[in-house]
């Protein structure tokens, strides 16, 4: 298991092939993909993990898995990806945790800690978070990080789509 950032609560480490039955469980459930066009089918939730292991070798970060200290149970994911914001690429934070684990302020504690991975680390000048413009749980993670909205454009996967973002020297 290689470890990526630790938290009091939670272990980020690289995803593996290893994951695959526990992420499929959660990228399957209808309810926790309800922002995305569908829920993952087994062989989509391969490819996000193919993705992510691509994304390591590429820019030395992406999305890690999430598991509890206490339970050594796997909750999800957090990270970092390089995403296409209004043409843009950009680095966004993203995360999707067990809907059994939800209103518990696990995605903003790991956010939280990857904003500081981001800047303190990865020296970035500026984080982002983009969402469907309807995904308000979401978008209150982003504002409890910091970020400040930007813009909300058109896209044909969303609809709409809500930019967040905060620099460095917004960043306390």
């Amino acid at each position: 298991m290689e470890v990526i950032l630790e938290t009091d609560q939670f272990i980020l480490r690289k995803l593996t092939m290893d994951d695959l039955d526990a992420w499929y469980a959660i990228l399957s459930d209808e309810e926790a993909m309800q922002y995305y066009p569908k829920p993952f089918d087994r062989e989509k939730t391969k490819s996000w993990i193919e993705w992510n292991i691509d994304n390591y070798s590429k820019y030395g970060f992406g999305l890690w898995g999430v598991v509890s200290k206490e339970t050594n149970q796997f909750l999800g994911d957090c990270g970092i990806t390089m995403q296409n914001i209004h043409g843009k690429m950009r680095p966004e934070i993203g995360f999707h945790i067990d809907k059994r684990y939800w209103k518990r302020g696990y995605a903003t504690h790991l956010a939280k800690a990857c904003l500081r991975y981001a800047f303190d680390v990865l020296k970035l000048d500026e984080v982002f978070c983009y969402q469907k413009y309807t995904n308000i749980p979401s978008r209150r993670v982003a504002e409890k990080m910091g970020m400040k909205f930007r813009e909300e454009y058109p896209d044909e996967v969303n609809t709409k789509t809500s930019v967040y973002s905060i620099k460095r020297e917004e960043y306390c």
